[in-house]
């Protein structure tokens, strides 16, 4: 596959995600940018793996965007860290509702992060707002500009 193919599905995919992530080992984050929108998927992927019983099992996970390594793991505690994003259900639930909360009351260029009112942990999560209809693949440094 001509490696302009390869950048336009990954570009794709980033656009179903809704938003672009990244993990910065540097700053121990996970990176999330994109619209208000686009953000609120997220809320919508933890949403929809609490939905699944089969995810109730510890050590379940799925696994999220064109690269396969942002991780929702079922763990028996909460917990956000370079490998997964970790918990109960319910706790994936509390997560959901508290992305949620903040995204709402955040505007254009805006910047929250997430960590100990979630869980104590190596890493957090850090929601970068863009303005509406932000194209998740601009954010992606893989990707040619053309893409």
């Amino acid at each position: 596959m001509p490696n302009w193919e390869l950048n336009q599905r990954t570009a794709n995919e980033w656009r179903e995600l809704g938003f672009f992530y990244d993990y910065d080992k540097g700053e121990s984050c996970w990176r999330l940018v994109g619209s208000r929108e686009g953000l609120m998927k997220f809320v919508e992927l933890l949403e929809s793996y609490v939905m699944k019983p089969q995810n109730g099992q510890l050590s379940e996970h799925q696994h999220y965007g064109p690269y396969f390594y942002l991780k929702l793991m079922t763990w028996s505690q909460a917990q956000i860290t370079d490998n997964a994003i970790c918990g109960t259900l319910s706790d994936f639930r509390r997560l959901a509702n508290l992305v949620r909360s903040k995204l709402e009351s955040l505007g254009e260029g805006s910047i929250v992060t997430i960590g100990d009112e979630y869980a104590p942990s190596t890493s957090v999560l850090r929601f970068e707002v863009k303005e509406a209809g932000f194209d998740p693949a601009r954010a992606d440094p893989l990707l040619s500009p053309a893409s």
